[in-house]
């Protein structure tokens, strides 16, 4: 269904232009008010109109026409004035328009579900993509949002309102938290204006409709049969994320690093690397002070001085930390080769106490 603000717009330049009295009534006999001098049309009148097999009808001075859609009456649209009979045909052909183009938005969208979801055969994605005028010949980007399930319907309205009405992006829920979308990324950069993108739908999102999203995407596709390949890889990103890489709040597919590769590990080979690694659970002896002193080193690239500053510590301080730590892990994490062991170890560790 078309939103009634847009309905209210369309309507609302019309009576300016015509100087007739406009009201639009949904399904729900809800008035919409485009402009109108006149009294509130009565309930009763509304009820009896819609639930009669008349197209329209005439009450006093005001014109009443059922706007359908399909086999369902969506609207009534409500004229009155001196022209009232053509501006309720410039009307009811506006509002016809926005119907037909909103269910070719809503066809477009379950085309492009259905392929996401595996749903289409080759052969008829490249029929139905034909006869919905769907270009199959542009690199697209999958985009994928974890949302907080209570707030999927804001969520959903929020991003078709930043996307209408351009025709190259596509807005569509794929599960009851997730909500994929897919966009034209035309010209050579195609994975700077991703990450662009992902940044631009993240910060609109967790800042001005402060609904808390991550932000995930796949690879670029050059034809839409691959759609559901960059789809799977910004699910496979989202998990990930999750677990290694919980502050981050956009993720891409290509830069997972190492995450991608321990989590497509069997479990059993990781327990085995934390037993060889370790004598004993060195992660349940160390306490948050410690977790997050060697999370700030690896994260200023082993610098000692950084580090310390980071943390608001002096140098010695630091030092006295990761000796101690050694002598519970038997790494000294000062060196490359045994930080990466214990990086490593700690993102197996994550991994097998994920959920």
């Amino acid at each position: 269904m078309v939103s009634g603000h847009i309905m209210i717009n369309a309507l609302q330049e019309l009576a300016d232009i015509t100087e007739a009295d406009i009201a639009l009534v949904n399904q729900n006999l809800d008035v919409l008010k485009a402009f109108s001098s006149g009294a509130e049309p009565e309930r009763e009148v509304l009820t009896s109109f819609i639930q009669s097999a008349a197209d329209s009808m005439q009450v006093r001075d005001d014109v009443y026409t059922k706007i359908d859609d399909g086999d369902r009456t969506q609207y009534i649209l409500i004229v009155s004035g001196a022209d009232a009979e053509i501006v309720t045909r410039i009307a009811s052909s506006e509002i016809r328009g926005f119907l037909a183009m909103a269910q070719e938005r809503a066809d477009k969208n379950r085309f492009i579900q259905s392929i996401l979801l595996d749903n289409l055969l080759p052969t008829d994605i490249r029929e139905e993509s034909a006869r919905l005028k769907i270009r199959d010949d542009v690199p697209r980007a999958v985009f994928l949002l974890k949302v907080p399930e209570q707030n999927m319907s804001y969520a959903l309205k929020t991003l078709k309102a930043m996307y209408t009405p351009a025709g190259s992006v596509f807005v569509v829920s794929v599960d009851t938290e997730d909500i994929a979308v897919v966009s034209e990324e035309p010209g050579a950069e195609v994975t700077d204006q991703m990450s662009q993108m992902a940044y631009m739908i993240s910060d609109m999102m967790n800042t001005e409709a402060m609904i808390p999203v991550r932000v995930s995407y796949g690879t670029p596709v050059w034809q839409l049969v691959n759609l559901s390949q960059s789809y799977k890889e910004a699910q496979l990103a989202l998990e990930v994320g999750r677990i290694f890489y919980p502050d981050r709040r956009v993720i891409s597919y290509d830069r997972l690093g190492i995450g991608r590769l321990i989590y497509q590990l069997p479990r059993s080979l990781c327990e085995m690397f934390l037993r060889e690694t370790f004598d004993h659970d060195v992660f349940a002896e160390l306490d948050d002070e410690a977790m997050t002193t060697i999370r700030q080193f690896f994260a200023n690239d082993l610098n000692i001085s950084e580090t310390a500053r980071r943390l608001y510590i002096h140098r010695n301080t630091l030092v006295y930390r990761i000796e101690k730590m050694q002598k519970v892990t038997g790494l000294d994490i000062r060196k490359f080769d045994e930080a990466m062991t214990f990086k490593i170890a700690m993102m197996v560790h994550d991994y097998l106490n994920s959920d």
